[in-house]
Order: C-alpha cells, then structure tokens, then sequence
C-alpha cells in the first residue's frame, strides 16, 4: 500500500492554517457564579484584558445574570415563579454575597471596606469600567428564561446583548483564551 505523503502534508498544513488564523487576541469567557469574589474576579481579568489590547466577551449565564439586574427597574407580566426568582435572588452588585465568610453580610462589608480602603473599584465601577473599555456582555437567554428575568429589568449597558450559547461557543472557538468562572 502506497502512502502518498504529498497529499497527508497537505492536508496537514490546511489543518495548521486553521488553527493559526481561527485565533484572535480574544478573552472569551463564562461568568457563571453570583457571587461576589467570583465576579470580581471576572471583572478585573475582563478590564486586565483590555488593557493588554485584547477583545473580551462574557457570557453571563445562571446565578451570575442576577448581578445584571438594575434595582432601580420594575417589570411587570411576571408568573408566580418568575416572581419567586426575583425575590429570592438578588438584584444587581451590589446585593451579591461572597462565596466564602459571608458571615451575615459581615464578611461582605469588611471586604468592601477594604477595597474602599485600597482604592479597589466597587463591582459596579468595575461594570462601568468595562463599559467604557468596550467589554461585551452576552446573557444567555435560556437562564433568563427560566429565571423568569425580562430584557427591561437588566442594566442599562452598551455592550449587552441576550443570546443563545452558540454565540458564547463562536466567541470561545475564535478566541486565544477561554475561561470560567
């Protein structure tokens, strides 16, 4: 059997081609957890990002919708679940708790004291921030279905969009960095 090895490095170098160009200078990444330290963490490395000069998409998706949601907003038309959600879950920043040593508030509001103290940006300067730097935001349209979370109640942001996972995956395929938080 003849191997025709003119043809496999063909092939091979196509294959290459691909991975090499498919690639941007992109941070693509799942913003999954609500809590605090969580989403801090994803608001320094996304504002990080950009100002290595790189693109950054998050895809917000489950508990992490509720820190999008503006407190000052009133939506109506809600079910009795959607409703549920809403109470239950927080809505917006500044009422997330800290993964860890929430202590009844305690944990968060030393933590909070201590940035102030050293001059680290609250998680709503951090979204204002990100805004402004041109960071986008993808909210994943199935959480805010189930969640009972309308379009009308979430933060006025300029680079939000609801979509579907499959843009999260079309972000995360083109990008150099992909992470999960």
């Amino acid at each position: 059997m003849e191997i025709d090895v003119e043809k496999q490095l063909e092939e091979l170098k196509k294959k290459v081609g691909k991975l090499e160009s498919g690639r941007k200078d992109k941070l693509t990444m799942v913003v999954f957890s609500g809590d605090m330290d969580k989403l801090l963490a994803a608001m320094i490395i996304a504002t990080g990002a950009t100002a290595m000069d790189m693109e950054v998409s998050l895809f917000f998706t489950f508990w992490a919708t509720a820190a999008l949601r503006d407190p000052k907003k009133k939506v109506k038309g809600k079910n009795l679940v959607s409703k549920m959600f809403g109470f239950m879950l927080p809505k917006g920043a500044k009422k997330v708790k800290l993964s860890k040593l929430h202590m009844a508030g305690m944990g968060k509001t030393m933590l909070e004291n201590i940035m102030k103290k050293k001059n680290v940006a609250s998680l709503d300067e951090m979204f204002k921030t990100a805004a402004e730097l041109g960071v986008s935001i993808n909210v994943c349209e199935m959480s805010m279905n189930l969640m009972g979370f309308k379009r009308e109640e979430l933060i006025d942001y300029p680079n939000l969009k609801i979509c579907g996972v499959g843009t999260f995956l079309s972000d995360a395929e083109e990008s150099k960095i992909q992470l999960f938080i």
